[in-house]
C-alpha cells in the first residue's frame, strides 16, 4: 500500500473509532432520527460549498442518479439509523464488535461487483486475526442488547460492506465531494420530518451538542472525503478493513482520557489487530504473465526467418 494509502487508512481508523461513543452520547437524549439528520445536514452544509466550486455539480447528480442515490440508502440513510437506533440498547464496545464483520461481508459480496480485487490466503488470514483481535478486545466489555438490536446492526454491517463495492464499481469516476454532498443531503431530507416530530423540548446539554457536532463535522463530512478517497486508493474491500482499527483506537482514547485501564488482554488485541490489518491490507502478488506461442503475433521475412515484434 502507497504512503498516501497508508495515511487514510489511519486517519479513518481513528476518525471512525469514536462514532460509536458520540451516537451513543447524543442518544441519551435524542431519536435516532434527530442525530441522523442533524449529522448529515452539518456535514452536507460543509461541504456544499466546495462541490459546487467544481463545477459541473447538477450535470454529475443527473448523470450518475441511481447509483448515486443506491449509495445513499445503503450507506447513510438505512445503517446510520438502524446502528444510532440499536445503541439505545448495546454498548458501543458491542457494536464495535459487530461493525467489524464489514471486511468479511465485502470479501463476501465483491466477486458479484466485479471488484477484481484477488484474495490470497495472506489477506485471509490478516481478515482473521484483526476479527481475532476485536473479539479479545471487546469480548469482555459485551453487555446489553436484545434480537431486534442485534439485527439493526446486522443491517449496518451489510450496508457498510454493499456500498464501497457501489462506489468503485459505479461511482469511481465522479468526484468525491459531488458523490458525498447529495448522498447527505438526501439523508437529511428523508430524515427531516421525523426529526421534526421528535426534536426535544428543551435545549440539549452541552455534551450532547459537542457530540453532534463531532458527528456532523469530523465523523461525515471530514471522515466520508477520506474514506471515498481510500477506497479509490486501495479498493472497497481492503478499505472496510480500518472496522477492525476502529475499536482498538475507542479503547486507547479511553486510557487516554478517561483514565480506564489498560490490561494484558487489550496489548495482545492491539497486536492482534495491527498485525491483522497489515496482512489485510496488502497488496497481492503480481502473476508472473508470459508470452504463449498463440498468442504473440508474428511476421515473415524475406529471408524466410520469422520474427516477432
Amino acid at each position: 500500500m502507497t504512503a498516501r494509502g497508508w495515511f487514510l487508512f489511519s486517519l479513518m481508523g481513528v476518525i471512525w473509532g469514536v462514532p460509536y461513543l458520540m451516537i451513543k452520547v447524543a442518544v441519551d437524549d435524542l431519536s435516532p432520527s434527530m442525530v441522523v439528520f442533524t449529522r448529515c445536514a452539518l456535514g452536507a452544509a460543509l461541504l456544499l460549498p466546495f462541490a459546487l466550486r467544481q463545477g459541473g455539480y447538477g450535470r454529475t447528480v443527473r448523470t450518475h442518479w441511481k447509483p448515486m442515490l443506491a449509495f445513499a440508502v445503503i450507506e447513510i440513510i438505512g445503517p446510520w439509523w438502524t446502528l444510532t437506533d440499536a445503541e439505545r440498547h448495546l454498548s458501543s464496545s458491542t457494536a464495535g464488535l459487530l461493525i467489524a464483520g464489514v471486511p468479511i461481508v465485502a470479501l463476501l459480496l465483491a466477486r458479484f461487483f466485479g471488484a477484481g480485487e484477488r484474495v490470497g490466503a495472506r489477506r485471509i488470514a490478516g481478515l482473521a486475526l484483526g476479527l481475532a483481535g476485536v473479539t479479545v478486545l471487546t469480548l469482555p466489555h459485551l453487555t446489553g442488547g436484545d434480537a431486534l438490536s442485534m439485527a439493526e446492526v446486522l443491517v449496518t454491517v451489510v450496508g457498510y460492506a454493499t456500498a464501497p463495492l457501489i462506489a468503485a464499481r459505479y461511482l469511481k469516476d465522479v468526484p468525491t465531494l459531488q458523490l458525498i454532498t447529495p448522498c447527505l443531503t438526501l439523508a437529511a431530507v428523508v430524515y427531516a420530518p421525523a426529526a421534526f416530530l421528535t426534536r426535544p423540548a428543551t435545549m440539549p446539554s452541552g455534551e450532547v451538542l459537542a457530540a453532534l457536532t463531532g458527528l456532523g463535522v469530523i465523523c461525515t463530512a471530514v471522515a466520508f472525503v477520506a474514506f471515498l478517497e481510500l477506497i479509490k486508493e486501495i479498493g472497497p474491500t481492503r478499505a472496510g478493513v480500518i472496522t477492525y482499527v476502529n475499536p482498538a483506537v475507542a479503547v486507547a482514547a479511553g486510557a487516554l482520557f478517561l483514565d480506564e485501564e489498560l490490561t494484558l488482554g487489550i496489548g495482545v488485541a492491539f497486536t492482534l489487530i495491527l498485525a491483522g490489518s497489515v496482512l489485510a491490507t496488502a497488496a497481492a502478488p503480481k502473476r508472473d504473465v508470459r508470452r504463449v506461442p498463440w498468442s504473440t503475433r508474428q511476421t515473415s521475412r524475406a529471408d524466410g526467418r520469422v520474427e516477432s515484434p
